[in-house]
Order: structure tokens, then C-alpha cells, then sequence
């Protein structure tokens, strides 16, 4: 009865600092593209601030992950983590400079490329068979924590200016840290192969999971311009509020937290995965795209939500796509692949908006994640749709890494 009632309390412990780790590193997203604004720095600096956060993670993800398994241990990663958030806010709030919000962004990198850490040791809280219920429980906790942080941001800043938002995640950072100490790692499973560098070449020669990997890249690209880049830049050129960001952060998250929990379950096993990664993927560039037609605040909500619904669609997809044939030895090794790789959209989308935005306005973002978007339907039906295949594919699991 101890150990069941330990296991409980280690259980509840891990996910508070889950919904805590998100919190902290997303609870000045909405303002971070209007604080760069405010520190006078020009699109193309913003979007080497807001890039930075996937460039890190670019570097760091995968050696994190193989030198987390080679060690087998987990805690001090997580602790890495939450320390890395807590400072990443430290530095935006100790330094009203732009030199100290990229040192901040880079941090905040350094935190999220940990989260691998975070999802193996979860799974380890439960029976190998239960491996599928722990990724989607822990897919809720990631857009819980996600939404929490970024609904406050709004308010914080209507309430004490740029830096209450900052303080507030520092705060929220070393609290989880705190209970980070708490943890007691689950002992690990004989079974599971550990990532190795020397298994990267043979997973990388898998065609499915490269080509589900470049989907990937466009699709976490269309998301760092739109709602996590320049979006809530220009609800304000329209009129918003600090408490008009949180709307905004609503009507993008809610429907996209639905959609994400709906896709893997109802819509994929009644449509087809790649049928509906494909309207997704449509629909998206469509919404984003239209972002900058879009005359008044009421009307961006409106696209928002649409957007966040349809974005929501493709990511779990795609995660249980790119896994889904590999052989279970080698799965830990395609994951931290997939996750290192998809960051590059993370870089490379806020960082080539940020450039276009310089040369031809803030509008000509959301044109580009648009075209991003549309490529991605573009090679989703020259890849998968052009041959009636993988019926099996329809039924991927359902979890989501950020």
C-alpha cells in the first residue's frame, strides 16, 4: 500500500511540474513578438529572437535525449529544464535590452530541448502496455500548462507592465524546480533500447519518417509566424489590448487543445490520417494567409480560431505517423530524431518572416506561412494521396511533443 500510495504522490508530483515547465516557458509568447516591438528591434532582429528558441533545440535536442539514455536517468534533465526556464525569464526581466531577450529566447531553447526527458520518464510511471494512454495524457498537460501561461500574459501586462509577465515565469520556473527535487525516477524497462548516435544513419533512411519530418518542419513553421510569432504583433496594429492578447490566446488554443485531442480518436480512424492531415494542412494556409486581409480585432479572433482548430488537425498525426512502422527497438532513436528535426520549422519559420516582414511589412509574414502551408498540401498529395496506400496509417497514436 506504500508503494502504491508513493507512487501516486510521485505521479501527482510530476505532473504539477509538467504543467509548470509549460507555464513557465510559454507565459510570455503572446507578448514576446510586441516586447521586441517595444525594445525598438526591427522584424528581422525579432526574428532572430523568436528563431532562436528552435535553433537551440535544433543543436540540442537529440544529444540530450542519447546522453539522457545513455546515463538512464531522467531527473537531472528535467531539473536542467526547469532551471533553464526560470532563467530564461530571469534574463527578460533583469534586462529591458535586446541583447538580454535573445540570451532569454536561447535559454528558454535550452529548457524546451530537455522535454524528451520529460516524456520517457513519464512513460516509465506506467506499465509497457499503457505506453499510449501516458503520451496522450501527457500531450493534455503540454497544451494545459501552454494555454494557463500564455491566458495570463495579457492580463500581467495590463497589470505591471512588460516585466509582471517575466517575474511570473521566473516564479512559476523555480517553483518547479522545487518540486522537481521531489521526484523519484521510475525504474527503467529491460525492454526499451536506448537512442544511440550509432542508430541515427539506418532510422535516417527511413523515406516515411524523413518525408513525415519535412511535414512537419512546414507545419511548426506555419504555427512560429502565426500564433506563437507575429500574430499577437498585429491584433495589436488593429487595435487589442493586453486583455485582447488573452482572447486571442483563447481563440487559438481552446479550439486547437480540441481538435489535437479529437483528431487521433475520431477524426483520422472515420476519415483517413492522411485525408485529414491534408485538410489541415488546406485549411491552415488558407487561415493564415487570410490573417493579413483581415480589417478589425473581432474578425482575427474569428481566423484565429479556425486556424488554431485546423493546426491542431495534422501535429498528433504526424508524431504517430512518423513512429507508427518503426520497430520498437528503434523508436526512441526516430522520436528524438523527429523532434530535433521539426525544430528546424521552429527556426526557420520565424526567422524568414522576420526577413520578409523587414523588406515588405508585417502583413507579408502571414503570406509565407501561407505558403508554407500550401506546400505542405502540395507534398502531402504528391507523396501519400497519390497512391491509395497505408489504410493502417489512419489509426496513428495519439501524443504531441513541443
Amino acid at each position: 500500500m506504500k508503494s502504491t500510495t508513493a507512487e501516486r504522490m510521485n505521479h501527482t508530483i510530476f505532473v504539477l511540474v509538467t504543467l509548470l515547465y509549460w507555464c513557465s516557458l510559454y507565459v510570455y509568447v503572446p507578448i514576446l513578438s510586441p516586447y521586441l516591438d517595444h525594445l525598438g528591434a526591427s522584424y528581422t532582429m525579432a526574428g532572430i529572437v523568436l528563431g532562436s528558441y528552435g535553433l537551440t533545440q535544433i543543436v540540442l535536442r537529440l544529444p540530450l535525449g542519447i546522453t539522457s539514455d545513455r546515463f538512464k536517468s531522467r531527473k537531472p534533465f528535467i531539473l536542467l529544464g526547469m532551471l533553464c526556464t526560470a532563467a530564461s525569464c530571469l534574463c527578460f526581466a533583469l534586462g529591458e535590452q535586446l541583447g538580454w531577450a535573445f540570451a532569454g529566447r536561447v535559454l528558454s531553447g535550452v529548457g524546451a530541448s530537455t522535454w524528451v526527458a520529460f516524456t520517457v520518464m513519464y512513460a516509465g510511471l506506467y506499465r509497457g502496455e499503457q505506453a499510449t494512454r501516458a503520451m496522450g495524457t501527457i500531450s493534455l498537460l503540454t497544451v494545459a500548462g501552454q494555454l494557463f501561461g500564455m491566458s495570463m500574459s495579457g492580463y500581467l501586462v495590463k497589470w505591471g507592465g512588460w516585466n509582471a509577465a517575466f517575474w511570473t515565469g521566473s516564479v512559476i520556473g523555480l517553483a518547479g524546480l522545487a518540486l522537481a527535487f521531489l521526484l523519484k525516477e521510475p525504474k527503467e524497462s529491460g525492454d526499451r533500447s536506448p537512442m544511440r548516435f550509432a542508430d541515427l544513419a539506418p532510422v535516417m533512411k527511413d523515406k516515411l519518417l524523413l518525408k513525415v519530418s519535412s511535414l512537419s518542419i512546414l507545419a511548426h513553421s506555419v504555427l512560429f509566424i502565426t500564433m506563437f510569432g507575429f500574430t499577437p504583433s498585429y491584433a495589436l496594429s488593429l487595435g487589442a489590448d493586453e486583455a485582447g492578447l488573452t482572447l486571442l490566446v483563447f481563440a487559438f488554443m481552446i479550439p486547437h487543445a480540441v481538435s489535437s485531442f479529437m483528431t487521433g480518436k475520431v477524426f483520422a480512424p472515420r476519415f483517413g490520417a492522411w485525408n485529414v492531415v491534408l485538410l489541415g494542412f488546406a485549411v491552415s494556409a488558407v487561415c493564415s494567409a487570410a490573417t493579413s486581409l483581415v480589417p478589425g480585432f473581432g474578425l482575427l479572433l474569428l481566423t484565429q480560431a479556425v486556424n488554431g482548430f485546423f493546426q491542431g488537425l495534422h501535429f498528433p498525426l504526424l508524431l504517430g505517423l512518423s513512429i507508427q512502422h518503426i520497430p520498437e527497438q528503434k523508436r526512441a532513436t526516430a522520436m528524438g530524431l523527429y523532434q530535433a528535426v521539426y525544430a528546424i520549422g521552429m527556426f526557420a519559420g520565424p526567422f524568414l518572416a522576420g526577413g520578409l516582414n523587414e523588406w515588405a511589412g508585417l502583413k507579408s509574414g502571414f503570406y509565407l506561412a501561407g505558403v508554407f502551408g500550401l506546400s505542405a498540401v502540395g507534398l502531402t498529395l504528391f507523396w501519400f494521396k497519390s497512391r491509395r496506400q497505408r489504410s493502417d496509417a489512419s489509426r496513428p497514436s495519439l501524443s504531441r511533443y513541443h
